[in-house]
């Protein structure tokens, strides 16, 4: 039973990777096709509640005229961390 558990969350975690690989992909398209498009706006909608809480604590250094914004590579790396525990 536990181990079914731990196979279940170490698979939520994988596809969270992805998704987050995902989003960061697209966001590097600025203008994605439109037949995409329903799929790069769910891809934002699972990222987005994820990524909120850390990009409120952590700050967003800026080089030049571009704000950089981290809270995505460090939940990439907690997901990570904490698959390597978990997994």
């Amino acid at each position: 039973m536990i181990a079914d558990i731990r196979a279940v969350l170490c698979f939520v975690l994988l596809v969270a990777q992805f998704v987050l690989i995902l989003h960061v992909v697209f966001s590097w398209v600025p203008r994605p096709p439109e037949p995409l498009m329903p799929f790069v706006l769910g891809i934002r909608r699972l990222v987005e509640p994820m990524a909120a809480p850390i990009r409120k604590v952590l700050p967003q250094p800026q080089i030049g005229m571009v704000r950089l914004d981290l809270s995505i590579i460090v939940l990439f790396f907690g997901l990570f961390i904490l698959r390597g525990i978990v997994c």
